[in-house]
Formats: structure tokens, C-alpha cells, sequence
């Protein structure tokens, strides 16, 4: 696994593939993190491009995203997304798979897996479970770097698919029909794509509604089963978290940062900060930033 840098305050990480692995998916560990680490710049912020899936089958560490700090100890979960903001503040002592995938490598994410926290905890029984499904994944990929010929990648995607459905956190319990249940996970996972996709044009529900052929109180119900929110917060959210990236991780003013994002002006910008945060986004910005500051 290779990364390269970008320029600001966050690094920007892009994936490359090791030799060996064209898939879209690979398998290494903490100790192969420090070993390849020896600048220790995992404990800065950094910005992936790609998935990290991480387990830890002993020791005891601390990580960060998006401005939440998370306490790991064996059985711990760590699932960092493309685009989240964290850092590794301490792994030393840490030991278990990391897995790392493209964006699209893992096809059809359910509503639990777009759900799923940045950390959890595994117990006892499952936790075995886990990690012999990521050395499963893990043995298959060195098979397919030593020998391209036993490469699949519909094999690999399977595995992964496996290991995520056998490290994710139990699921809140549903209420009503199955299928019914069923139709309001996809319903959600449809919405979250689009959020995820056009979140710095479009603020309204009404608009994703109108896109993906809903209205707007079938969106608010799945997304309510799905994550306890309504569509309106899980949008604003969505909006609130990117603003707070921007402020925190790059010097754009706060003009910029409204424009980034879709807003007519800053002025509707901080109204729309201020209402989320009860903070202005210049003092948001003091309190939180790790880069210099612009004008606001």
C-alpha cells in the first residue's frame, strides 16, 4: 500500500496498489502501518481516499475522526470512509488486519453498513469470527499477489463482503413487516448515495425526493428507521460535518467555506453553522482548527 500527500493542514491520501494487488483491496497490519510509518504521520490528521477496516485483536490505542476521540482495546471495530478526517493517535501497542478497498470494490452497501459508527466493540464470540474471516480475505489476497493467475476479484469482494457482515454491530430492532423494513433500507440507502453525492448543491429534501422518484414523508420514514433522524437532519448533518471539516482542516475563509458548499453567502452560511452548532464559524474555527485561519 502506498499513499502520496497533498497540500494544506490534512493530508490527502490516495491508494495505490502494493505489487501485486490490482483488485482494489488489500490486506496489511499495524505493525506493517509502523513499519511503513517510521515518521509517525499517522498520528496527524489525514483525509483517505479510500476504506480502512480495522480490527484489534490486542493491545490498546487511541484514534480520532471527525473530531470524535474513540478508546481501542481488543475487539474494537474501525471503519474509516473516504473523505472522514481522523488520525491514529496511538497505535503502538496495537495488533490486527487492516483492510483497505476502493470506493465501489464492496458493491451494494446495505442501510446497516452506511449506518455503521467510526468505532465499535465486538464481544468475545464474535470477535474470533472476525478475524478468521480477515485472514481468510488476507491469505486469498497474498495467494493472488504471489500468483496472479489464482486473482479474483469477485472472490476477494465475496470475502470482504463477509468480513464487513461479520463485524458489523448489531442492528436496532425492526419494528413492523420484514418486508417493509426491507423497502425502507433501500429506500435510505438510495437517499444516503444521493446526500453523498450532491449534499454542496442541493439542501432541500424535496430535491432528493423529486431525483430519486419519492416524497419527501417516504424518505423522512426510511431514514428515521435507518438512523433515528429525519431526512431534514440527516442532510443537515451531512452539511454540518463537511463545514466543519473545511473550518477545522483547511485555511479557506469562511466565504469560501460557504461557497465549497453550496451557499448563496456567507451570511446563510453562518446563520445555517450557528443553528446547527449554536457557534459562530469563526469561533467554531478557533477552538477546532489545526489549520490557519481565513477571514470570516
Amino acid at each position: 500500500m502506498l499513499v502520496e500527500s497533498g497540500h494544506g493542514a490534512v493530508r490527502q491520501l490516495r491508494y495505490l496498489p502494493g505489487v501485486g494487488s490490482v483488485h482494489g483491496v488489500e490486506v496489511i497490519d499495524f505493525a506493517g502501518l509502523r513499519r511503513m510509518d517510521g515518521r509517525r504521520r499517522r498520528v496527524l490528521p489525514q483525509r483517505p481516499g479510500f476504506h480502512v477496516l480495522a480490527l484489534i485483536a490486542s493491545g490498546t490505542g487511541g484514534h480520532e475522526a471527525d473530531f470524535r476521540a474513540h478508546r481501542l482495546a481488543r475487539g474494537s471495530v474501525v471503519w474509516i470512509r473516504p473523505g472522514m478526517v481522523h488520525r491514529w493517535s496511538d497505535v503502538d501497542s496495537c495488533d490486527g488486519p487492516l483492510i483497505l478497498f476502493r470506493p465501489g470494490f464492496l458493491a451494494g452497501f446495505t442501510a446497516a453498513e452506511a449506518a455503521a459508527p467510526a468505532c465499535w466493540q465486538l464481544d468475545r464470540q464474535r470477535l474470533p469470527l472476525a478475524l478468521l474471516a480477515a485472514e481468510h480475505l488476507g491469505r486469498e489476497h497474498e495467494a493472488s499477489a504471489r500468483d496472479p493467475r489464482l486473482g479474483s476479484p469477485a472472490l476477494l469482494s465475496h470475502l470482504l463482503a463477509a468480513l464487513v457482515l461479520r463485524a458489523l454491530p448489531d442492528p436496532p430492532a425492526r419494528t413492523g413487516a420484514a418486508p417493509a423494513a426491507d423497502h425502507r433500507a433501500d429506500v435510505f440507502h438510495a437517499y444516503r448515495a444521493a446526500v453523498e453525492e450532491r449534499f454542496t448543491e442541493w439542501h432541500r429534501v424535496a430535491d432528493y425526493a423529486r431525483a430519486l422518484g419519492y416524497d419527501v414523508r417516504t424518505l423522512t420514514r426510511a431514514t428515521r428507521a435507518a438512523t433515528g433522524t429525519g431526512a431534514k437532519t440527516f442532510l443537515d448533518q451531512r452539511v454540518l460535518l463537511e463545514a466543519q471539516r473545511l473550518l477545522a482542516h483547511t485555511d479557506l475563509p469562511v466565504a469560501g467555506c460557504a461557497r465549497r458548499l453550496g451557499f448563496r453567502d456567507a451570511g446563510n452560511f453562518s446563520t445555517f453553522f450557528r443553528r446547527q452548532t449554536a457557534t459562530p464559524p469563526a469561533t467554531w474555527r478557533a477552538a477546532y482548527g489545526t489549520a490557519a485561519t481565513g477571514g470570516s
